[in-house]
């Protein structure tokens, strides 16, 4: 299970051609500094937004704030299991969300 669930996350990651999938037991994306996306034990994939984004999109996926390794991940929203079926638009909100961190101010 959570090895079909990494090869969509990295079909999905796959889709974006400004960054690539990082780390081996804990696969994410990250730019300027900052994680952007996560893929944790569970099989769960988490995109990062702002805080304005973040709440519109757990309105909107009527989903909740994303957790990993038992830790509430702020500015993370979980990426419900139905929006894997379609990768293309997933991989819109990915490049959202690296936009997002390309904004802030580099670490």
């Amino acid at each position: 299970m959570w090895d079909e669930k990494l090869k969509i996350y990295d079909q999905l990651v796959a889709k974006c051609d400004r960054f690539e999938r990082k780390g081996k037991t804990m696969p994410y994306t990250s730019a300027n500094g900052y994680m952007f996306s996560l893929f944790n034990k569970a099989g769960e994939i988490g995109l990062r937004f702002s805080k304005e984004v973040q709440e519109k999109y757990i309105k909107e996926f009527e989903t909740t704030i994303y957790k990993s390794y038992n830790a509430v991940m702020r500015g993370y929203v979980l990426i419900p299991e139905c929006m894997l079926k379609d990768l293309g638009k997933l991989s819109e909100y990915l490049d959202e969300s690296y936009d997002y961190v390309m904004s802030l101010p580099p670490k």
